[in-house]
């Protein structure tokens, strides 16, 4: 290809200087006499400036007689498309590299621990993995089974109606579940219909909450308690919750040991329960005799009941939300729906419900250790005889006004 030298003109010496305009030493490398394919420069690069040489100057003697007007443009794009194909280059070059492998601890990323809120199952502290940000990115290890930050959320199912101490049970219970570590999920199941004084005590508890209602025909009811709990084993078994499920009646008196022992459970856990007899002159203490935390038998004083399999009462056990929605991880049939059944004698309720979930006591666990300490009360303190307001509020005042001294 043909190269072409030009004698530069003393007005090109004076011509101003563009911002595409190299410095001198970089003028001698591009233009000067002496270059040669030996230079530090790139040969392919003075191959291409010839290239170029050759086109804009048969182009600019075809196309013009004046050759100030061709010099007025050749000389800055050239360099300018020089900078661009070494900048090109130059950026798919590599420069270096770093070795994941030979990263040392502390070098290219900051560090830091991620602890749980809350303690873990069984008393154990759950760490996450240390979080890396960097180049050496560490990944976090995997929560433990049925876990939210380390801590197995709690399903809360209480059965309710109208009644005159309706307010104050479900207020008491609420300051209960309040003051329980979260996650807490209150279950709270109304009959036929949902009232706006129970959906407003809901509102203030700061508890998260689902209000459900049982709509079972009150003709062919024997006892809407059980009617009511179905309502939420169907509604947490269509939804997949994930927990430990706990019957909670409100009119029942519980401590914040209790919640917490919850957790420990794993598939089925059982506990005694003190209770105050019909007669209301004697206590009695219903639920299992435990060796450790394994269940060897059961009190029970009432021989009416000794006929049951399970002497537990309705507040004395609770159980892992899976059981309902995933049998084939407990080897159940995938059919069974498990159920409380209203046809059974009162008072079998417990134990009929209690064998469709565990087969005998080896699959239950007794808390707290020993079974030793009565977390929860079940009175019978409500009088039949009282009429509340409606509304639950106090229209004018009482009848009868003491005057004060």
């Amino acid at each position: 290809m043909a190269s072409f030298r030009r004698a530069q003109s003393p007005a090109y010496h004076h011509h101003t200087r563009t911002p595409f305009s190299l410095s001198s030493s970089s003028h001698k490398l591009l233009h000067g006499s002496n270059y040669s394919s030996t230079s530090p420069q790139p040969h392919f690069i003075g191959s291409l400036r010839r290239f170029l040489d050759s086109i804009f100057i048969q182009r600019s003697r075809k196309g013009s007689t004046s050759s100030s007007n061709h010099h007025s443009w050749r000389r800055p794009f050239f360099r300018f498309l020089v900078c661009f194909v070494l900048g090109f280059v130059i950026g798919f070059g590599q420069f270096g590299f770093v070795d994941d492998d030979n990263v040392k601890h502390g070098e290219f990323e900051f560090l830091s621990e991620i602890k749980p809120r809350y303690g873990g199952v069984r008393g154990e502290k759950i760490v996450l993995e240390t979080v890396k940000l960097g180049v050496g990115v560490g990944g976090l290890e995997d929560l433990k089974e049925d876990g939210f930050r380390g801590v197995r959320q709690l399903i809360v199912v209480t059965p309710t109606y109208n009644r005159v101490l309706q307010g104050y049970f479900l207020s008491r219970l609420s300051q209960v579940l309040r003051l329980t570590k979260p996650p807490v999920l209150w279950v709270v199941v109304e009959y036929n219909a949902a009232s706006m004084e129970t959906s407003e005590i809901l509102r203030r508890s700061g508890v998260m909450y689902r209000l459900l209602v049982c709509t079972k025909n009150s003709t062919n009811v024997k006892d809407r308690g059980v009617h009511q709990r179905n309502t939420a084993l169907e509604h947490i078994g269509r939804h997949k919750l994930d927990g430990i499920v706990y019957f909670a009646d409100d009119d029942n008196i519980y401590s914040l040991e209790l919640f917490e022992s919850l957790r420990e459970i794993r598939r089925f856990g059982t506990w005694p329960v003190a209770m105050l007899a019909q007669s209301k002159n004697k206590a009695i203490l219903e639920g299992p005799v435990c060796n450790g935390s394994q269940v060897i038998g059961w009190h029970t004083n009432e021989k009416s009941k000794r006929l049951r399999r399970f002497h537990v009462d309705m507040s004395g056990f609770a159980f892992n939300s899976t059981i309902l929605w995933d049998p084939k991880r407990w080897l159940r049939p995938m059919s069974d729906s498990i159920r409380q059944l209203d046809s059974v004698k009162e008072g079998f309720q417990e134990t009929t419900f209690i064998e469709q979930v565990v087969e005998d006591e080896t699959q239950m666990e007794g808390i707290p250790n020993e079974c030793l300490r009565v977390m929860n009360w079940h009175l019978h303190l409500e009088s039949h005889n009282l009429a509340y307001p409606s509304g639950w509020f106090l229209q004018k005042n009482l009848d009868v006004i003491l005057p004060l001294k």
